[in-house]
Protein backbone atom coordinates (compact mmCIF):
# COMPACT_ATOMS: atom_id res chain seq x y z
CA UNK A 1 0.00 0.00 0.00
CA UNK A 2 1.34 3.44 -0.98
CA UNK A 3 1.82 5.74 1.95
CA UNK A 4 0.72 9.35 1.93
CA UNK A 5 4.35 10.48 1.83
CA UNK A 6 5.14 8.22 -1.13
CA UNK A 7 2.05 9.50 -2.96
CA UNK A 8 3.14 13.09 -2.30
CA UNK A 9 6.61 12.36 -3.70
CA UNK A 10 5.14 10.64 -6.77
CA UNK A 11 2.91 13.65 -7.50
CA UNK A 12 5.89 15.96 -7.03
CA UNK A 13 7.96 13.93 -9.51
CA UNK A 14 5.13 13.96 -12.06
CA UNK A 15 4.76 17.71 -11.65
CA UNK A 16 8.50 18.16 -12.12
CA UNK A 17 8.47 16.00 -15.26
CA UNK A 18 5.55 18.00 -16.71
CA UNK A 19 7.43 21.25 -16.04
CA UNK A 20 10.55 19.88 -17.68
CA UNK A 21 8.54 18.73 -20.70
CA UNK A 22 6.94 22.18 -21.04
CA UNK A 23 10.35 23.87 -20.81
CA UNK A 24 11.82 21.52 -23.43
CA UNK A 25 8.89 22.12 -25.80
CA UNK A 26 9.17 25.88 -25.26
CA UNK A 27 12.91 25.82 -26.06
CA UNK A 28 12.25 23.70 -29.19
CA UNK A 29 9.61 26.13 -30.47
CA UNK A 30 11.93 29.04 -29.73
CA UNK A 31 14.74 27.42 -31.72
CA UNK A 32 12.42 26.77 -34.66
CA UNK A 33 11.07 30.31 -34.55
CA UNK A 34 14.53 31.83 -34.35
CA UNK A 35 15.84 29.66 -37.17
CA UNK A 36 12.98 30.79 -39.41
CA UNK A 37 13.59 34.45 -38.59
CA UNK A 38 17.31 33.98 -39.13
CA UNK A 39 16.73 32.32 -42.47
CA UNK A 40 14.52 35.17 -43.67
CA UNK A 41 17.01 37.78 -42.54
CA UNK A 42 19.82 35.78 -44.10
CA UNK A 43 18.12 35.80 -47.48
CA UNK A 44 17.80 39.56 -47.38
CA UNK A 45 21.19 40.38 -45.92
CA UNK A 46 23.30 37.80 -47.72
CA UNK A 47 21.71 38.60 -51.06
CA UNK A 48 22.44 42.29 -50.68
CA UNK A 49 25.88 42.04 -49.09
CA UNK A 50 27.20 39.41 -51.49
CA UNK A 51 26.09 41.50 -54.44
CA UNK A 52 27.62 44.65 -53.03
CA UNK A 53 30.96 43.21 -51.96
CA UNK A 54 31.34 41.20 -55.14
CA UNK A 55 31.41 44.45 -57.09
CA UNK A 56 28.11 43.93 -58.82
CA UNK A 57 26.92 46.74 -61.10
CA UNK A 58 30.26 48.33 -61.94
CA UNK A 59 30.12 49.94 -65.33
CA UNK A 60 33.74 50.08 -66.37
CA UNK A 61 35.67 48.61 -63.46
CA UNK A 62 35.96 52.04 -61.86
CA UNK A 63 32.53 53.42 -61.05
CA UNK A 64 29.78 51.49 -59.31
CA UNK A 65 26.63 52.78 -60.89
CA UNK A 66 23.67 50.55 -60.27
CA UNK A 67 22.33 49.01 -57.16
CA UNK A 68 23.48 45.90 -55.50
CA UNK A 69 21.67 47.11 -52.38
CA UNK A 70 18.39 47.06 -54.23
CA UNK A 71 17.65 43.42 -54.28
CA UNK A 72 18.00 40.47 -51.94
CA UNK A 73 18.34 37.08 -53.54
CA UNK A 74 15.30 35.20 -54.68
CA UNK A 75 14.56 31.78 -53.28
CA UNK A 76 15.42 28.89 -55.58
CA UNK A 77 12.36 27.71 -57.47
CA UNK A 78 11.70 24.79 -59.75
CA UNK A 79 12.06 25.89 -63.33
CA UNK A 80 8.68 26.57 -64.93
CA UNK A 81 8.01 26.47 -68.68
CA UNK A 82 9.49 29.51 -70.39
CA UNK A 83 6.58 31.88 -71.17
CA UNK A 84 8.63 34.06 -73.52
CA UNK A 85 9.65 34.01 -77.17
CA UNK A 86 13.14 33.73 -78.60
CA UNK A 87 15.14 36.99 -78.67
CA UNK A 88 15.24 39.00 -81.88
CA UNK A 89 18.36 38.71 -84.01
CA UNK A 90 21.12 41.09 -83.01
CA UNK A 91 23.83 41.69 -80.44
CA UNK A 92 24.42 44.10 -77.60
CA UNK A 93 26.43 47.21 -78.50
CA UNK A 94 29.56 47.71 -76.33
CA UNK A 95 28.94 51.41 -75.63
CA UNK A 96 30.43 53.65 -72.95
CA UNK A 97 30.70 57.37 -72.26
CA UNK A 98 32.85 59.37 -69.87
CA UNK A 99 30.18 61.81 -68.67
CA UNK A 100 26.44 62.24 -68.36
CA UNK A 101 24.82 63.39 -71.62
CA UNK A 102 23.83 67.02 -72.02
CA UNK A 103 20.20 67.84 -71.27
CA UNK A 104 18.22 67.58 -74.50
CA UNK A 105 14.70 66.71 -73.36
CA UNK A 106 11.89 69.19 -72.79
CA UNK A 107 11.39 68.92 -69.04
CA UNK A 108 7.87 70.34 -69.32
CA UNK A 109 6.76 67.65 -71.80
CA UNK A 110 5.55 64.10 -71.26
CA UNK A 111 7.70 61.16 -72.30
CA UNK A 112 7.01 57.45 -72.45
CA UNK A 113 9.37 54.51 -72.72
CA UNK A 114 8.50 51.27 -74.46
CA UNK A 115 10.41 48.09 -73.74
CA UNK A 116 9.68 45.65 -76.54
CA UNK A 117 10.68 42.40 -74.84
CA UNK A 118 10.62 38.71 -75.65
CA UNK A 119 7.78 38.39 -73.14
CA UNK A 120 5.67 41.28 -74.46
CA UNK A 121 5.68 45.07 -74.52
CA UNK A 122 6.13 47.04 -71.29
CA UNK A 123 4.96 50.64 -71.52
CA UNK A 124 6.25 53.15 -68.98
CA UNK A 125 5.05 56.71 -68.33
CA UNK A 126 8.18 58.65 -67.38
CA UNK A 127 8.29 61.27 -64.61
CA UNK A 128 10.09 63.88 -66.65
CA UNK A 129 9.64 66.93 -64.43
CA UNK A 130 10.43 65.04 -61.22
CA UNK A 131 13.46 63.12 -62.54
CA UNK A 132 14.84 65.10 -65.52
CA UNK A 133 18.42 63.78 -65.36
CA UNK A 134 17.19 60.18 -65.25
CA UNK A 135 14.69 60.59 -68.07
CA UNK A 136 17.22 62.50 -70.17
CA UNK A 137 19.76 59.71 -69.67
CA UNK A 138 17.27 57.02 -70.70
CA UNK A 139 16.25 59.07 -73.72
CA UNK A 140 19.91 59.26 -74.72
CA UNK A 141 20.74 55.61 -74.05
CA UNK A 142 17.63 54.31 -75.82
CA UNK A 143 18.42 56.51 -78.81
CA UNK A 144 21.89 54.95 -78.98
CA UNK A 145 20.46 51.43 -78.93
CA UNK A 146 22.19 50.82 -75.61
CA UNK A 147 19.41 48.63 -74.15
CA UNK A 148 18.68 46.67 -77.33
CA UNK A 149 19.23 42.89 -77.00
CA UNK A 150 20.09 43.15 -73.30
CA UNK A 151 18.66 40.60 -70.89
CA UNK A 152 17.14 41.32 -67.50
CA UNK A 153 19.54 39.64 -65.12
CA UNK A 154 17.79 39.47 -61.76
CA UNK A 155 14.37 38.55 -60.40
CA UNK A 156 13.63 38.66 -56.68
CA UNK A 157 10.63 36.95 -55.16
CA UNK A 158 11.32 37.21 -51.44
CA UNK A 159 11.63 40.35 -49.34
CA UNK A 160 11.13 42.59 -52.35
CA UNK A 161 9.52 41.82 -55.68
CA UNK A 162 11.39 43.29 -58.62
CA UNK A 163 12.81 42.51 -62.03
CA UNK A 164 16.15 44.22 -62.64
CA UNK A 165 17.37 45.16 -66.12
CA UNK A 166 19.57 47.67 -67.94
CA UNK A 167 22.95 45.96 -67.84
CA UNK A 168 24.44 45.31 -71.30
CA UNK A 169 26.68 42.61 -69.79
CA UNK A 170 23.71 40.78 -68.33
CA UNK A 171 25.59 40.07 -65.13
CA UNK A 172 24.91 43.09 -62.96
CA UNK A 173 28.41 44.48 -63.52
CA UNK A 174 27.75 46.78 -66.48
CA UNK A 175 26.90 50.42 -66.96
CA UNK A 176 27.23 53.35 -69.34
CA UNK A 177 30.50 54.66 -67.88
CA UNK A 178 28.88 57.66 -66.20
CA UNK A 179 26.60 58.18 -63.21
CA UNK A 180 23.55 60.38 -62.71
CA UNK A 181 22.22 62.10 -59.57
CA UNK A 182 19.50 60.71 -57.33
CA UNK A 183 16.16 62.38 -57.96
CA UNK A 184 12.56 62.37 -56.79
CA UNK A 185 13.28 60.55 -53.52
CA UNK A 186 10.32 62.31 -51.89
CA UNK A 187 7.83 61.14 -54.48
CA UNK A 188 4.34 61.02 -52.98
CA UNK A 189 3.92 57.43 -54.18
CA UNK A 190 6.60 56.23 -51.76
CA UNK A 191 4.55 55.95 -48.59
CA UNK A 192 5.68 54.01 -45.54
CA UNK A 193 8.96 52.97 -47.17
CA UNK A 194 7.09 51.03 -49.85
CA UNK A 195 7.73 51.10 -53.58
CA UNK A 196 4.28 50.25 -54.95
CA UNK A 197 3.67 47.76 -57.72
CA UNK A 198 4.11 49.40 -61.10
CA UNK A 199 7.03 51.59 -60.04
CA UNK A 200 10.17 51.83 -62.19
CA UNK A 201 13.22 53.02 -60.24
CA UNK A 202 16.97 53.30 -60.55
CA UNK A 203 19.32 50.80 -59.00
CA UNK A 204 22.37 52.21 -57.21
CA UNK A 205 25.06 51.34 -54.68
CA UNK A 206 23.92 53.57 -51.82
CA UNK A 207 24.73 52.12 -48.40
CA UNK A 208 22.43 53.54 -45.72
CA UNK A 209 24.70 52.33 -42.91
CA UNK A 210 27.74 54.24 -44.16
CA UNK A 211 25.78 56.88 -46.10
CA UNK A 212 28.10 56.25 -49.03
CA UNK A 213 27.09 55.81 -52.66
CA UNK A 214 24.69 58.64 -53.34
CA UNK A 215 24.27 59.70 -56.99
CA UNK A 216 25.56 56.36 -58.24
CA UNK A 217 22.80 55.50 -60.71
CA UNK A 218 23.86 54.40 -64.20
CA UNK A 219 21.74 52.36 -66.58
CA UNK A 220 20.39 49.59 -64.37
CA UNK A 221 16.80 49.89 -63.20
CA UNK A 222 14.16 47.74 -61.57
CA UNK A 223 10.48 47.16 -62.23
CA UNK A 224 8.30 46.47 -59.20
CA UNK A 225 5.67 43.78 -59.79
CA UNK A 226 4.38 43.67 -56.19
CA UNK A 227 4.49 46.25 -53.39
CA UNK A 228 8.01 46.12 -51.96
CA UNK A 229 9.37 47.37 -48.64
CA UNK A 230 12.34 49.60 -49.50
CA UNK A 231 13.70 52.86 -48.09
CA UNK A 232 13.29 55.84 -50.44
CA UNK A 233 16.87 55.71 -51.72
CA UNK A 234 16.21 54.74 -55.33
CA UNK A 235 15.03 57.28 -57.92
CA UNK A 236 11.44 56.49 -58.97
CA UNK A 237 11.19 57.71 -62.55
CA UNK A 238 8.30 55.87 -64.18
CA UNK A 239 5.03 53.98 -63.87
CA UNK A 240 4.25 50.77 -65.77
CA UNK A 241 1.01 50.58 -67.77
CA UNK A 242 -1.60 47.82 -67.27
CA UNK A 243 -0.44 45.73 -70.21
CA UNK A 244 3.14 45.98 -69.02
CA UNK A 245 2.15 44.82 -65.54
CA UNK A 246 0.59 41.70 -67.04
CA UNK A 247 3.85 40.99 -68.85
CA UNK A 248 5.84 41.58 -65.66
CA UNK A 249 3.62 39.25 -63.63
CA UNK A 250 4.00 36.56 -66.29
CA UNK A 251 7.77 36.82 -65.95
CA UNK A 252 7.57 36.72 -62.14
CA UNK A 253 5.24 33.70 -62.20
CA UNK A 254 7.91 31.67 -64.01
CA UNK A 255 10.15 32.04 -60.96
CA UNK A 256 13.88 32.52 -60.55
CA UNK A 257 17.00 30.40 -60.58
CA UNK A 258 19.17 29.75 -57.51
CA UNK A 259 21.64 32.48 -56.66
CA UNK A 260 24.78 32.56 -58.76
CA UNK A 261 27.61 32.59 -56.19
CA UNK A 262 29.83 34.57 -58.55
CA UNK A 263 27.49 37.47 -59.26
CA UNK A 264 24.92 37.19 -56.48
CA UNK A 265 22.16 37.25 -59.12
CA UNK A 266 18.99 35.19 -59.17
CA UNK A 267 18.23 35.15 -62.89
CA UNK A 268 14.60 34.85 -64.02
CA UNK A 269 13.57 31.51 -65.46
CA UNK A 270 11.80 33.39 -68.24
CA UNK A 271 13.99 34.39 -71.17
CA UNK A 272 13.40 38.10 -70.72
CA UNK A 273 15.39 40.13 -73.24
CA UNK A 274 14.77 43.74 -74.28
CA UNK A 275 14.66 43.49 -78.06
CA UNK A 276 14.23 47.26 -78.43
CA UNK A 277 13.87 50.22 -76.08
CA UNK A 278 12.41 53.50 -77.29
CA UNK A 279 11.64 56.79 -75.56
CA UNK A 280 9.00 58.98 -77.16
CA UNK A 281 7.86 62.52 -76.47
CA UNK A 282 4.07 62.63 -76.12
Amino acid sequence: MVSQEQRRRQLAREKFLRQQQRRTESRRKSRVRNSVVGAVLGVVLVGSVVSYTAGVFKSDGKKANAGAKVSPSASPTSKAPDPCAKPAAGTVKPLSWKKEPAMTIDTSAKYTMKLATTCGDIGIALKTAAAPHTVNSFNFLAGQGYFDHTKCHRLTNEGIYVLQCGDPKGTGTGGPGYTIPDENLKDTSLKGNVYPAGTVAMANTYNAATKQGRNSGGSQFFLVYQDSQLPPDYTPFGTIDAAGMNVLKKIASAGAQPMDPTTGNTAPNATIVINKATVTKS
